[in-house]
């Protein structure tokens, strides 16, 4: 595959290619393929083989860490790397990484990714020094990560199910956030997320179907937020999400965008007449959900209590309303 002018000059600037002259390296790549990905689309998934070397030439993906749920780990763009450490150790992968937008890479095989390591110091040092950047960022957040990460804690805080923080989280973290966005002079927000008619989903399709649904909205919701965003599943069929220092109209474009990207993706749901018949006949049929959601902004003296019911207040609204939209709480004295 012959790589144009332009992706050209987005590969000479990547991390593997610093110092390196682009000509010497360019005749080998040229047997790569490039790899579109749509946004919300899986790169690479927690314990899957890789053999692969992945450039990132536009777009953005984001990195979960097993077991961590949300905040996101690292968020890569043009000229990063990714699926380095599982190359070089041959082990599975121990991260799912996501595109967060629509996302090219240069896709560069195994063994090439050692014929250029063989071939070129520059290259092999680069290697290097992307793998220990990678290592000192996983080291500085293990010292940084308070003690209360241990296992129990975080069984209490992380919902198997989805991978998300649960509300426990959130009331933990609440107050630190709104002490810090007072210090600061800046909004809080709080979002609630209510999947529309989800009983009547699980009556006709059963709860397996419900819990693909509930994991799928996670991961759209999840990698449509900025990473200081809090996200958690407070169990049932609704979500909620702490959004700090943005102002009304950014909160609510976010909200509708939200809302937008659960309602774009058609699910593709197996149903069969007879499920314990030998010969059961099985057929696909596609269903969009949606969702509600109930916007409401921090006052002083607010509790996430208050804050809550709020928003709640609002989502309440708009099922009321036909549901599939966003409400804003009403201004309160």
């Amino acid at each position: 595959m012959a790589i144009s002018d332009s992706d050209r000059i987005l590969l000479q600037r990547n991390k593997l290619f610093r110092d390196i002259r682009f000509e010497s390296v360019e005749p080998a790549l040229q047997g790569c393929q490039i790899a579109a990905l749509k946004s919300g689309a899986t790169l690479l998934d927690i314990g899957q083989k890789n053999a692969s070397l992945y450039l990132v030439l536009d777009g953005e993906l984001r990195v979960y860490l097993n077991g961590r749920g949300l905040p996101v780990h690292a968020v890569l763009g043009s000229g990063e790397c990714v699926g380095e450490l599982s190359l070089v150790d041959g082990e599975n992968t121990a991260a799912l990484v996501i595109a967060a937008r629509d996302t090219r890479l240069l896709v560069v095989p195994h063994d090439l990714v050692w014929l250029l390591v063989e071939s070129s110091n520059g290259i092999a040092r680069n290697l290097l020094g992307i793998l220990a950047g990678r290592i000192r960022n996983d080291n500085l957040l293990q010292v940084t990560t308070p003690e209360p990460s241990l296992e129990f804690e975080v069984a209490a805080n992380i919902d198997t199910l989805t991978g998300l923080h649960n509300k426990n989280w959130m009331d933990e973290t609440f107050h630190r956030m709104a002490q810090r966005c007072e210090r600061n002079g800046m909004p809080l927000f709080l979002l609630v997320a209510d999947l529309d008619h989800f009983k009547d989903f699980v009556g006709r399709h059963g709860h397996l179907a419900g819990d693909s649904v509930l994991k799928g909205v996670a991961r759209i919701m999840a990698i449509n937020l900025r990473p200081h965003d809090l996200l958690v599943y407070a169990g049932g069929d609704k979500f909620a999400v702490l959004l700090p220092e943005r102002s009304l109209d950014l909160t609510m474009k976010m909200a509708e965008r939200l809302r937008e990207a659960v309602a774009a993706p058609a699910l593709h749901i197996h149903t069969s007449s007879a499920p314990q018949a030998a010969n059961t006949t099985r057929a696909t049929q596609d269903e969009h959900v949606t969702v509600s959601l109930g916007l409401s902004a921090m006052q002083p003296g607010d509790t996430l209590a208050s804050l809550w019911a709020a928003a709640d207040e609002a989502l309440q609204q708009a099922k009321t309303d036909g549901r599939n939209q966003v409400k804003m709480a009403a201004a309160r004295s």
